[in-house]
Order: C-alpha cells, then structure tokens, then sequence
C-alpha cells in the first residue's frame, strides 16, 4: 500500500513502524472473514482492512474524529486477522500507533473518560484493585446482576506448593489474578513444584502493562514493564530460568518487552533478555512432558476411563498472541480428559481486557455466542488460559470454568 506519511509521524520510530507495516498490506480481505466485530456488524469500517485505512488517513495528516475513536475502539485487538493475514501484516502493533495518536487528538469526555481513568489507575494496582475486590466479594450476595457478574466468590490459592527444587523459574503475579483466582498460580505452583521447578513471585512485580497500553497510555505500561525488569532482574542473575506467566494475555505483553522498551538505553538490552525468557507455563510444562507422562501413569492409569469430558476455549492471546496451539489440548488429553468438539475455535469470546466494561454490548454478543459453542458438547467443565476470559464467560455459565493447569492440578492429586 502506497503511503505518504505527514510530517509530525514520518522521521519517528512509530512512524517508520506504521509506514512498513502498512506498506505490507495489500487490501485482499482476507483478515475481515476472521474479524469478530466485522461478522457482527457487517461495516468495513469495523474490520481490519478498514481500520487500517482509518489509520493510514491520521498517519497522512487527516483530522481524526469521534467516529474514528469509536471504530478504533471497537477492536478486540484479538490478533485472529494477524494469524489469516497472508502478508504478514502485524496489524495490532499498528492498532497501538494510531490508537495512541487518535487518543491525543480526539480527548475522550464525560463518563467514558472517567471510567478509562479509573480502569487505568485501578486495576494495574494489585493493592487497591485488590481491596477493592475483597470488598466486593464480601457483599457479593447483596450486588446487583451485573455487578455481581463480574466479582467471582472468594476463593483460595489451595495447599502451599513444597519448596526446595533445585530449578528456579519467576512468576508474574499480575494485577487481577491474585484477588480473583488466586489458585491459578497455587496450582502452576503445585505442578511444577511436581516437575522439580520452584515457582516463586518477586517482591515489587505487578502489572504487565497491558491494561494501561491498551487503554492508549503507552508510557504507563512502559513504567510497569520497568517495575517488573527491576523487580526480576536480580533473580535472572541469580539464575532463574524463566518467568512464567499463566495468563495468556499478560503473557504476550511480557514477551514484547523488548519492543516496548526499544528506544530506552538503560532498560533495551533487559527487556528484550526477559521477553526471551518469558514461558507461557504451557510452554514450561510441555518441555517437561516425560515427567509430567510420569506421574500421570501414576495418577491416570491407562485402563481408566476417561470419564470427565471438557470444552477447552483457546483465548485469543494464546492462540493468535503467543501463537500456542494444540499442545494444552495434548497435556488435557494425556491427563485422561475427554475434549469436546468446538465450534469456531479462533473466533473471540468478547473478554479482551476491559473491553467487555467498555463495550459491553458487543462483549455480550460474543460470549453468547463462545458459550453456545463450549457448551454444545455438554462438557461437565470448561479449561481456558487466561483469567479474564475466564471471568467474562463465567459470568453467563453455571458450567465451571478454571485454568486448564487448574484441571491438571486436580488430576495429578487424584
């Protein structure tokens, strides 16, 4: 695609970012037969392919207006069109570029810049979100519906992993996960303890940085990135062999450190050494697989019948972010779970960070939609990856839905 870039983009980093990967696409379309938001609303201008255009008008000089925020806005930044894409267009990169700039010239107002401003600031704090959530959870009975949809009931991390394996790997402890499911990094914690890896959380880590980049404050979530690098660097040397993340989503912002972090001198060289280091804890247990195979022989004879038949929902970020497919369903199945057909697999359940609080009735559109494709094979659970995906389709579902490393958890204590 031809593109004649102004002059405020043209000389900068972002700007000669924007221009090869607009340059790269070559309008075929293929992307809009992927788009969630372009099969529910039909208008180009809410596919791929048209919010590119969109992009390339504000890169050229073009005064962007609401109506170009909303369609912006209207993206889950799942990333399914990057894995359609012939050409290899890394559409969500360019996403964050002109989300940023329209940002900046159209500023939001009245309530919906208020409940961005209290996303933003809130839920990248553990402690505030936290408290915050404990409270909720406390008078959950007493909350109205759709309060009370998204605050899960009290829960705990379960029984303490043993310590004292000679292998170290960190963990990201994350913002929303340790108030909400805390027994999501108890049990990595309890299965890799199985595998001989001591998985631990480092003082001071917290967000990955996803919400506030997403929500078009870049320089926030470069300032949690950096938190996190000062926070993990002494266990790197130390020897830590990976940080391990157990929300897909937080797990492809991670891994893009060093992108983020490029143009800063003190901090370019660790943050791409931790976004080389960072393990989707699929990805860490999959390496393990012969030991894992070991212990479910000891756990899930073969002669067992394989009795609980699961629904496994691949988030977006797994499967188009971190490009993970096939190999949790592998360790389900090796576990002695029966998986269950699912419809349009790569399509998006509407989570995508806060996206469904901001876009709520599209999000709602989604997830019945997700639901009635988990749900058709009437499985008795469901497994998912990552905690926002899990938070927003529980909330329409009596079926129970954890982590997948939740259910394996589970098994290997059978």
């Amino acid at each position: 695609m031809e593109t004649h870039l102004a002059d405020f983009i043209r000389d900068t980093t972002a700007g000669r970012e924007a221009e090869a990967i607009l340059r790269k696409c070559v309008h075929c379309g293929f992307c809009t037969a992927t788009c969630p938001t372009y099969q529910l609303l039909g208008d180009e201008l809410d596919g791929p392919r048209g919010r590119i255009y969109l992009i390339k008008q504000v890169l050229e000089g073009v005064v962007p207006t609401a109506k170009t925020r909303l369609h912006l806005d209207r993206c889950l930044t799942c990333r399914s069109c990057e894995s359609t894409c012939p050409s290899g267009v890394h559409y969500s990169r360019l996403l964050d570029i002109g989300r940023e700039i329209v940002e900046q010239r159209v500023p939001r107002q009245g309530v919906d810049a208020v409940l961005r401003t209290t996303l933003r600031e809130m839920l990248p704090r553990p402690a505030l979100f936290g408290v915050a959530m404990k409270l909720g959870q406390m008078v959950r009975p007493l909350l109205p519906g759709v309060l009370k949809a998204k605050v899960p009931p009290l829960s705990s991390a379960g029984t303490v992993a043993p310590t004292g394996q000679a292998r170290k790997m960190l963990a990201l402890a994350g913002c929303a996960q340790p108030s909400m499911y805390p027994n999501i990094n108890g049990a990595s914690k309890r299965v890799l303890a199985r595998l001989g890896i001591h998985l631990f959380e480092a003082c001071e880590s917290g967000c990955c940085g996803a919400v506030r980049l997403h929500l078009a404050d870049a320089e926030g979530a470069r300032a949690n990135a950096r938190r996190n690098i000062d926070a993990w660097w002494p266990h790197i040397e130390a020897g830590a062999e990976a940080v391990v993340v157990t929300a897909s989503g937080c797990g492809v912002e991670v891994k893009d450190y060093g992108y983020l972090l490029q143009d800063d001198t003190a901090y370019a060289a660790k943050a791409r050494r931790v976004g080389e280091l960072t393990r989707d804890v699929s990805e860490v247990v999959v390496v393990e697989t012969a030991a894992l195979l070991a212990l479910l022989q000891k756990s899930v004879p073969v002669v067992r019948p394989r009795v609980t038949r699961l629904a496994f929902h691949a988030p977006c970020s797994l499967q188009h972010g971190l490009k993970i497919r096939g190999s949790i369903e592998a360790l389900l199945d090796a576990a002695g779970f029966f998986l269950t057909s699912v419809a349009d697999s790569h399509l998006c359940c509407g989570s995508a960070g806060t996206y469904s609080l901001l876009q709520p009735k599209l999000a709602g559109r989604l997830r019945e939609n997700k639901l009635a494709a988990l749900t058709a094979g009437e499985p008795v659970g469901i497994a998912s990856a990552n905690i926002g995906c899990i938070a927003h389709l529980q909330a329409e579902t009596d079926v129970p839905i954890k982590h997948w490393i939740e259910w394996l958890d589970e098994r290997l204590t059978q």
